[in-house]
């Protein structure tokens, strides 16, 4: 089979077309002849820094859609041939691709392959800020970091259908900001945040903060926060190392901080992921949420949809497309 792998960790030029043996699926688990690929932060963090990567040589990717080529002993409920889309623990930058079965969903109704690619992670990840773990109630407001990307174009628009009483959103540039203007946002700041939030929120602060950068900008959304708010991290983009929050940030105002993570609820806690992602397919088969594939690439160009993502002016979903 075709896949795309790094031997070394580096820029976008580590990543290499090669060809491979097929994986079989183990117990419980099941191969997808791939048709497309999500690209994600987290693959080039992998391929940049070892994120998550037991051993090099490593296909990356974490998220396909495609059908179901062989069952694993023990897995019910599933068919070869079926239309799938799954998280994996790596390997999706390939023909085909091994899944645990607990993270392997049939197709929602009514999406074809492309655009149900762009669910596995973002979806349920968006989902879990808005309803499950950031507890958004109608008339609060919320804050995102990265309002352009996957995450962020799918956070604006649960928000607003949650009955938000503003969705204000951070991105570096202009370009990003009109996307996220489109995507639910009411206002979309540039670069510094904390004082226009102050500003736009008449000195209150926003409610729940989402957080995928971590560092300086952590702590700036922490400091944005209004009586009662919530922050929840569910990333650390900035690379910063570990930070901690205590007594004196919390207890003045009442404030909370939480964490998330999908790929880690995926190994901890399938059972709920299953429920959350249920949950949140049914936004995109229902027209809540739409997610524009704004690049897509052939799997033998993954090094491109890396640069892209890289250069930090994409928006939206990128896709490689793996199936001819």
């Amino acid at each position: 089979m075709r896949a795309v792998e790094f031997q070394e960790y580096g820029g976008p030029e580590v990543l290499r077309p090669v060809t491979a043996e097929a994986p079989r699926p183990g117990p419980g688990q099941v191969s997808i002849d791939v048709a497309y690929t999500g690209v994600n932060f987290a693959d080039l963090k992998a391929r940049a820094e070892g994120y998550r990567v037991p051993a090099l040589p490593y296909v990356p990717g974490l998220e396909v859609s495609g059908r179901v080529r062989a069952l694993g002993a023990g897995v019910t409920g599933l068919a070869v041939g079926q239309e799938v889309v799954a998280l994996t623990e790596g390997g999706a930058y390939a023909e085909v691709a091994v899944a645990e079965a607990a993270t392997v969903f049939p197709v929602p109704a009514g999406l074809d392959l492309r655009t149900a690619a762009t669910l596995p992670t973002v979806l349920p990840t968006a989902y879990a800020l808005v309803h499950t773990v950031g507890r958004l109630q109608p008339g609060e407001s919320v804050l995102v970091q990265g309002a352009a990307g996957g995450v962020g174009t799918a956070v604006g628009q649960l928000a607003r259908a949650a009955g938000a009483g503003a969705v204000y959103g951070v991105v570096s540039s202009a370009a990003k900001a009109a996307h996220a203007k489109s995507h639910g946002y009411d206002e979309v700041f540039v670069g510094a945040f904390q004082e226009p939030v102050r500003e736009a929120t008449g000195g209150r602060g926003a409610d729940l903060v989402l957080d995928p950068v971590g560092g300086d900008t952590l702590r700036a959304g922490l400091a944005s926060l209004a009586v009662f708010g919530r922050l929840v991290s569910y990333g650390n983009a900035s690379g910063a190392e570990p930070w901690s929050v205590g007594q004196p940030e919390l207890y003045p105002l009442g404030v909370s901080v939480s964490g998330f993570s999908i790929l880690n609820l995926a190994r901890t806690a399938p059972d709920a992921l299953r429920r959350l992602s249920e949950r949140a397919f049914a936004k995109a088969v229902d027209g809540t949420v739409s997610l524009p594939v704004t690049a897509e690439f052939p799997l033998a160009r993954a090094a491109e949809a890396h640069r892209l993502m890289g250069g930090r002016s994409s928006t939206g979903k990128l896709l490689l497309r793996v199936a001819d």
